[in-house]
């Protein structure tokens, strides 16, 4: 309820009234005239109630009247009246209705109840009211008011002093509150203050407002009175003490200070009264030092220092400095002067701890820090104030632990922290206790040296709430307690740097927003021109603090033993350098950092590190061990908690090191510095990196995939101790440090630099140190390189060429894992930047791409296996993922791939085959065309590593697989590449230059079949066999198969630089392969004896190859011979084969004639195309299609008629047909093949010059019947000019190759077992040769047959090898029955078949052409028979009986042809030399000189009589019938013979028992009876051969005779004994002749027999009749045959008498 509302009125005069009539009540007694008073003072109230409207107001203007009763009252010195009195006083003031008069009479009164020592309380309280409630009293009565309370003050009463005290303090206020409202009131009416004359009249200013003089009467009496003067305005006081005056200006100064900066005249009494009194007062603390007064006989005492009011002027200096700053610059200057000089040691322990209590105050307000540093550190000549106070600060810190000199201490202060052993034992007592054990209840404290000092809680952060500046009601110093003054000064230290940094910060973050919002406005605003200023600012602040700050948080860190405290001091120390680095401050920064750095590592180990790490980071050296995981108790012997025990990263560890909970805890700093402040950290970087990778290994951290630190497991004995503490950490310290290089991708470009930089330079170091040895090198700057490449892929060209150029050293380095990672880390990027999605995408930015696949490329120059064994992995994942997008990156990839080496190792090489393999099977299609020529260059060079063969092979398949892609897609590619070559040729053209490209002229498609054929040509040439035949199949099969897409021109090129230049190749290694036996294949593979020497391998591909171009000559003629040389082509051809098959080995030679087999079996063709298949399409012999057939990994040839067409329409090219019914003009080829062959032929069959010892080389068996199987062939093409001449050479090499003999080794291969009548194919060769040739003679023109004779001259020769084997040079043969397999010796061949077919084959020819005329006149027959007379002059003595048979039968066919042809021609006498050699045949063969071997059986006897038989009746029928047509001379040697024939003389080896089967018994009779026969014969033309005939018969007769009487005379010696069987025999035959003759005489006309032979024949008579006596039946018997005929003559004589001729 408000004072002035009607009830309040109301209720007022209701009191007033009550009050007086109180007073009247109290005073009827004793004080009337008061009673009097009070009761005039009832009615004028009551009067003024009823006349009044504003009763307040009119009560106010009486109000000297209404106060009067009272005020009598008062005076009255009655406790209750005055009590009463005073209570009603009050309560009018309290309403405001006093005026001022009535004001100043109330203040007389009170003063005479105060200086009566009246109700003290309730004056002051009655004061308070009064000045409260309302502004009507001023100056005098005021300045009365106030000294009436500060009277109170000083009286005796404590309760009174107290209440006085504050009653004062309160009107103080009130008076300067009066002030402030009445500046209030006239704050809109500026009106302009007259200049502040000097300060002469002191008593008033005239200047002021009423309420302003009093507040600066007050206040400029108060400064006189602490300066002890005496007072202008406060009239009566008394006393006065300092303390109080200094309380209340300190308050005055606080709490009104726009008073003092809004008014000159009160700014002046600062200046001019306060400052010099403060200065004043401190002079006592300025020259006292701690222990001076310690003698009482010091001359002059130095006044000592007082601690209240020292006290109270730091908090009076505090306010000013506070407030007051900008008035008092100089002055402050001096205040904080002596500030910093109070910190000194000298000084009493209670002085400094209120010091660093005022100090703690400035260091909560950074921007009047600020405002010091402007106005003093940036000025010249000026102290440097903020750095002293920082500077002092730290100072004070160090102070405190260093221990005072012994000697007294102030009598007032405790013993400085902890310097005396009892003291300190009592200070630390229990928590010190505690602190050993490792308990939870530790005192925080600082431990340094020996000097413990507790930590306490002194005052919030950034708070100075102070302990002693606030002790006002002590008089006495009190005692500090230990570690208090550390405390405080270690807030104000905190308090500080926390000031600074954020007040900076939040000044920068408002600048860049600004620049920012200036950015987009897009306003050229120039900056604000206070701008660099404020920077200056800044950065003197820290330049002038950094140095102090850093000296003192290092300590503290250092002495640090509790976790908060190191917190809050790593805090500070983070933030500093945070700062430095955004102000750019390089020194400090690194300072600041190195601090932490050094806490973080153990003790000492720092030094060596750290020491040089901020001036020359590269001559360190590290090294790295192994870490083993073990758990130990936390350590006791030091007040630190060890937690990890690990080998320091140096190149010899010495022993181990500690690392403490505070190590990980800055360490945890560390990280978190570089996690958030990364970007200032500049070139921190190094320092920064190089502590954590420190930490790093003695944590035993070791690098994970993607580059991840992981707790590592043992690797070289338990050299890595970790407590439980930290192991729980460690995977958050891991995480962390993942997180800080994660977080690098926020950094702008230069601070990654920075960091890359810092990464490379500690990676250096690492290698220098793990350079020769191998243990294990520290990996953490790999490691780290990756994850910042991996975290930072969207920017990654910025970085790439830094990074991956380092890793690439890395991957060089000896040392195994530390290429290991390096190559980890490089493959790691360049799969991460190929997968990353840029933007744009890598297919739209070939730049990027190549840069990122570059490294790849350059890891192939890497020597080491193991990183060319990642980079290989690394591609091939590369190719499963990105595979389809590499486009231009392809050349690179496949450049990796091929960068193989034969000293790589089989792994590698398999590794890289596998990425090819993908490449082949996955990729073609995708790939730039332009890469399909690498894909086949790197196909080839796995071919042709010697590593791992399978590979090889592999590879040629790839290659096969490849020319099916090519074919596939052969339009496609031609395109592509048609694209190329006309952008690359305009290329080459600007420059001026010709195109470079291998096989230039040709076109780009065919150029890269040529590069693919000139791969596998150098593979048909490699050193192992099984790659050259795969190859050579391959290139075969890709010709055959796909060679149809060519163009034309290009074959000239297949033809000259592939095929020709492979052969000569092969021809060339096969000519001067080793023939060392090879051993074994490698491992355990045993190698055929037909591949046992390199030769004989060689000898294998040059078969393949020189098959392979045959087949292509072939198949592809009629495409060859448009080419213009094909003439010169195939006499290039013709001479590979000439020199394959005379060289000396067996399987090239032979193989050689299959190929020449093979192109003769050339057909001329209509088109190339049409055939239906390749090979069908030759002609080939059933051999040689089985081997062609292998070619080619299993794959059909496939038909490319319709693309090679297609292909040739594209060129405009039109296959040249040759016009219908036209052949091609062969023949000069195939002269020319006849002439490689006659020179084959003669060669090969030339036999040995040297002696019997030489070694010597024979042709094989079927060499030399492939050779002679190829003339039928060839013979076709040339039959029609064959002449003589070619006959003759022919005949020279068929005999040639029959002679030659076979090593016995493989005879039995060849050779029938001797017994068989069988030929060798060879010698079927030569006879079909021949045969051809006569069957071609047969039906050609008359010419042609002037050759039979020297075909049966050929044959004859043949014939004669039955008996006289050839022989071939000087060789020894040995009879093949006697050869041993096992020796190398030479075994004639069993020639005898071979012999006897010939002659078989000459009976036909001569059956054919018997009458030809040039068989006539070449005396053919005569030939045949002079041949046939060696076997039948031999017969048994032959070596085949068969030969001397075969010869009879053949003589008797040839002679039934040829005698009745001889008998025409008789005339002509070219047959006269014939009849000779009959005659000598017939007798050689009739009368043989060998005699039957022994065991002959008689059966078989009796057939070879047949046979003679046989040739005497053909004498009967085909020669005697005509003799007249025939010589006398034959005829009489026929006679003879047969006379020969029919006197039989025995044998005498026959036994007993077969004599007379073995006299050829029938033979006799049958020439007995020819010659009887003919002699009879009515038809002898001759006189002559008569005679010849009698004459013969009287020999026979004769010789009967002879015999008989021989006979009869043995018999009669002989007696009793029985005759030989062979005389017996003998004369049975006889006996038998006579027969015979008998007969013959019976039937033959009388006429014709001479006289004379009757005359013998019956002279016989009486010698037949004495041989009657014999006793030997046989004999018998044919005497008795004998003697029957003789009846036919028995006849009765007749007279007349015949005349014969004698």
């Amino acid at each position: 309820m408000s004072t002035s509302s009607p009830e309040a009125v109301k209720k007022l005069l209701e009191n007033m009234q009550a009050d007086l009539r109180s007073l009247s009540m109290e005073c009827k007694k004793k004080f009337p005239p008061v009673k009097e008073a009070a009761e005039s003072g009832i009615v004028k109230i009551k009067t003024i109630a009823a006349r009044n409207t504003d009763i307040l107001a009119a009560l106010k203007e009486n109000s000297s009247e209404v106060v009067q009763p009272f005020l009598m009252g008062c005076g009255t010195k009655e406790p209750k009246i005055t009590q009463l009195c005073l209570a009603a006083i009050q309560r009018l003031m309290s309403h405001e209705v006093v005026s001022e008069a009535a004001a100043g009479n109330i203040i007389n009164m009170l003063w005479q109840l105060m200086e009566n020592g009246l109700e003290e309380l309730k004056l002051l309280q009655t004061v308070l009211v009064l000045l409260t409630t309302n502004t009507i009293v001023h100056d005098e009565v005021l300045s009365k008011a106030i000294v009436l309370c500060f009277r109170l003050h000083f009286t005796k009463d404590n309760i009174t002093n107290n209440t006085a005290a504050a009653t004062v303090r309160q009107v103080v206020t009130v008076v300067f509150e009066r002030m402030v409202a009445e500046d209030e009131r006239f704050k809109g009416l500026t009106e302009e203050p007259p200049a502040v004359q000097g300060n002469s009249n002191r008593r008033s200013v005239s200047t002021l407002r009423p309420s302003a003089k009093d507040a600066y009467m007050l206040f400029q009496d108060l400064c006189q009175l602490v300066n002890a003067d005496a007072p202008y305005w406060l009239v009566g006081m008394t006393e006065m003490t300092r303390t109080f005056g200094l309380e209340l200006l300190e308050s005055v100064l606080n709490d009104f200070p726009e008073v003092f900066l809004q008014h000159q005249e009160f700014s002046f009494l600062l200046k001019e009264r306060v400052c010099p009194l403060v200065i004043k007062l401190f002079s006592p603390n300025i020259k006292f030092r701690q222990g001076s007064c310690s003698s009482a006989a010091s001359p002059a005492p130095v006044e000592k220092p007082y601690f209240p009011i020292c006290m109270r002027l730091l908090r009076v200096v505090s306010v000013l400095i506070k407030h007051f700053y900008s008035l008092l610059v100089t002055e402050c200057e001096i205040f904080l002067s002596l500030l910093v000089k109070f910190l000194d040691g000298e000084k009493p322990q209670w002085l400094r701890a209120v010091a660093v209590e005022s100090v703690h105050r400035l260091c909560v307000q950074p921007h009047l820090l600020r405002s010091f540093c402007q106005s003093y550190d940036m000025k010249q000549h000026s102290t440097k104030v903020f750095r002293d106070i920082v500077n002092a600060l730290g100072s004070f810190i160090q102070s405190l632990f260093i221990l005072p000199s012994t000697g007294n201490t102030s009598s007032t202060s405790t013993p400085a922290g902890g310097s005396v052993s009892g003291s300190q034992a009592s200070g630390q007592g229990g928590p010190g206790a505690a602190g050993v054990g490792g308990s939870l209840t530790t005192q925080a404290a600082f431990e340094y040296r020996g000097t413990w000092i507790p930590l306490m809680n002194v005052s919030i952060q950034g708070s100075a709430k102070a302990t002693y500046l606030e002790m006002l009601d002590k008089v006495e110093p009190p005692s500090i307690p230990e570690g208090y003054a550390m405390s405080v000064a270690f807030s104000a230290l905190l308090d500080l740097v926390r000031g600074i940094t954020m007040m900076i910060e939040r000044e920068l973050a408002k600048q860049e927003q600004e620049a920012a919002m200036r950015e987009e406005e897009e306003e050229p605003v120039s900056p604000p021109p206070q701008e660099p200023m404020a920077h200056e600012v800044w950065e003197e602040m820290v330049n002038a603090c950094w140095c102090g700050l850093l000296a003192a948080l290092s300590l503290l860190l250092d002495a640090s033993t509790d976790e908060t405290a190191t917190e809050n001091i790593l805090k500070a120390e983070l933030s500093v350098a945070s700062l430095c680095g955004r102000l750019g401050l390089v020194t400090p920064r690194d300072a600041f950092i190195t601090a932490i750095c050094k806490a973080s590592l153990p003790p000492h180990y720092a030094l060596t590190i750290l020491s040089s790490s901020s001036t020359n980071l590269s001559n360190k050296v590290y090294s790295i061990q192994g870490q083993s995981v073990q758990m130990v108790s936390p350590s006791s012997e030091s007040h630190q908690q060890v937690v990890a025990v690990g080998q320091p990263l140096t190149t010899q560890p010495q022993g181990t090191v500690v690392l403490t909970a505070k190590n990980i805890q800055c360490m945890r700093t560390l990280l978190n510095l570089a996690h958030c402040h990364g970007a200032y950290l500049g070139t921190s970087w190094q320092l920064v990196l190089a502590t954590l990778q420190h930490l790093v290994w003695i944590l035993g951290l070791k690098p994970a995939v993607g580059g991840v630190l992981k707790p590592g497991r043992a690797v070289e004995g338990p050299s890595t101790v970790l407590t439980t503490a930290v192991m729980t950490d460690l995977p958050v310290i891991s995480n962390i440090l993942s997180r800080l290089f994660e977080s690098s991708q926020y950094l702008d470009d230069v601070s990654l630099h920075h960091l890359i930089n810092a990464l490379c330079s500690l990676s250096m170091e690492a290698m220098e140190m793990a350079y020769g040895n191998n243990k294990e090198p520290s990996l953490f700057a790999v490691a780290k390189l990756l994850e910042t490449g991996l975290v930072n892929m969207d920017r990654i060209e910025i970085l790439w060429r830094p990074l991956t150029a380092h890793l690439l050293e890395v991957c060089q380095h000896p040392n195994t894992r530390m290429r290991e990672w390096g190559a980890e880390a490089i493959t790691s990027l360049i799969k991460a930047g190929l997968s990353y999605k840029h933007d744009p995408p890598l297919s739209q930015n070939q730049r990027l791409q190549l840069l990122l696949l570059n490294p790849l490329k350059e890891l192939s120059n890497v020597l080491h296996a193991d990183i060319r064994q990642k980079q290989l992995e690394c591609v091939l994942q590369i190719l499963q993922n990105q595979g389809d997008s590499l486009g231009p990156g392809w050349p690179l990839v496949l450049g990796v791939i091929g960068a193989i080496r034969n000293d790589q190792g089989e792994s590698l090489i398999r590794t890289a085959f596998q990425c090819l393999q993908l490449v082949v099977t996955d990729f073609l299609p995708t790939m730039p065309c332009m890469c399909l020529q690498i894909v086949v260059d790197v196909a080839g060079s796995f071919g042709l590593q010697n590593q791992e063969l399978n590979i090889s092979l592999t590879s040629i398949g790839l290659l096969w697989n490849i020319s099916d892609y090519f074919f596939q897609r052969g339009e496609a590619i031609t395109e592509e590449l048609e694209k190329e070559e006309a952008v690359l040729l305009k290329q080459a053209q600007d420059k001026g230059e010709l195109l470079n490209r291998p096989f230039h002229p040709a076109p780009p498609f065919d150029c890269l079949w040529l590069c693919l054929y000139a791969k596998l040509g150098e593979l048909c040439v490699d050193p192992r066999p099984a790659v050259r035949k795969s190859a050579g199949q391959t290139m075969f099969s890709t010709i055959a198969a796909h060679g149809t897409l060519l163009q034309p021109p290009t074959w000239n090129i297949v033809v000259w630089k592939v095929l020709f230049h492979l052969l000569d190749c092969v021809r060339k290694s096969s000519t001067t392969a080793d023939k060392e036996k090879i051993e074994s294949g490698g491992g355990n593979i045993l190698i055929h004896h037909s591949r046992d020497t390199a030769e004989k391998q060689w000898a294998e591909t040059w078969v393949l190859t020189l098959a392979g171009v045959a087949r292509i000559f072939n198949t592809r003629r009629y495409l060859l011979q448009q080419l213009g040389d094909f003439f010169k082509a195939w006499e290039v051809l013709l001479d590979h084969i000439q020199s394959a098959a005379l060289s000396k080995n067996n399987e090239v030679s032979l193989a050689a004639l299959k190929s020449f087999q093979e192109i003769l079996q050339l057909v001329t063709p209509i088109k190339d195309t049409d055939k239906p298949d390749a090979l069908a399409a030759m002609d080939v012999p059933p051999v040689l299609m089985e081997s062609l057939q292998g070619s080619g990994p299993g794959r059909p040839l496939i038909r490319s008629d319709s693309l090679a067409e297609r292909l040739a329409q594209r060129y405009g090219v039109q296959p040249l047909l040759p016009p219908p019914g036209e052949e091609l003009d062969d023949s000069a080829l195939w002269w020319s093949a006849w002439n490689t062959w006659y020179r084959v032929g003669t060669e090969c069959t030339r036999p040995p010059s040297g002696g019997p010892d030489k070694v010597v080389f024979v042709p094989s068996q079927p060499f030399l019947t492939a050779l002679i199987q190829i003339f039928p062939a060839l013979y076709q093409h040339i039959a029609g000019g064959f002449s003589m001449e070619d006959l003759k050479k022919l005949g020279v090499i068929l005999y040639g190759a029959v002679s030659v003999p076979i090593s016995s080794d493989s005879s039995p291969f060849i050779l029938p077992s001797y017994t068989e009548a069988v030929l060798t194919s060879l010698q079927e060769a030569v006879l079909t040769a021949l045969d051809v040739l006569q069957k071609a003679i047969c039906v050609a023109s008359e010419n042609l047959q002037v050759m039979y004779p020297a075909i049966f001259e050929q044959l004859l020769l043949f014939v004669e090898f039955s008996c006289k084997p050839p022989q071939y040079g000087k060789m020894e043969t040995k009879h093949v029955a006697n050869a041993k397999y096992n020796q190398a010796e030479w075994v004639a061949l069993n020639y005898v078949p071979f012999a006897e077919r010939s002659l078989e084959v000459v009976v036909d020819l001569y059956q054919k052409t018997a009458c030809h005329k040039a068989v006539i006149i070449e005396k053919v027959l005569q030939n045949i028979i002079k041949t046939l007379r060696i076997p039948l002059g031999l017969k048994y003595a032959c070596p085949a009986e068969s030969t001397w048979k075969l010869a009879v039968s053949s003589l008797l066919k040839v002679l039934s042809i040829g005698l009745p042809v001889a008998r025409q021609q008789a005339s002509s006498g070219k047959f006269d030399t014939m009849w000779p050699e009959l005659a000598n045949a017939f007798e050689d063969f009739l009368f043989t000189k060998s005699t039957p071997p022994d065991n002959l059986s008689i059966q078989e006897f009796q057939r070879n009589e047949a046979v003679d038989v046989e040739v005497v009746q053909l004498i009967s029928s085909e020669i005697l019938p005509f003799a007249n047509f025939i010589p006398k001379e034959f005829v009489g040697r026929i006679m003879s013979m047969l006379n020969k024939g029919s006197i039989h003389s025995q044998s005498s080896s026959f036994t007993e028992a077969e004599m007379d089967i073995r006299m050829r018994e029938e033979f006799s009779k049958v020439c007995f009876e020819t010659l009887l026969q003919f002699s009879f014969s009515n038809k002898v033309s001759t006189p002559q051969e008569g005679y010849i005939s009698r004459m013969a018969l009287s020999v026979l007769l004769q010789r009967a005779q002879d015999v008989l009487r021989r006979y009869v005379e043995d018999e009669r010696l002989s007696g009793r004994c029985p005759l030989p069987r062979q005389q017996v025999t003998e004369i049975i035959f006889v006996l038998k002749a006579i027969s015979t003759l008998m007969d013959s005489l019976k039937k033959t006309q009388p006429e014709n027999v001479d006289g004379n032979v009757w005359a013998q024949v019956i002279a016989l008579y009486p010698t037949l009749v004495e041989c009657i006596t014999c006793s030997s039946p046989e004999v018998s018997s044919a005497l008795k045959d004998a003697l029957g005929p003789f009846k036919d003559f028995m006849q009765p004589p007749v007279s007349k008498v015949q005349n014969g001729e004698s």
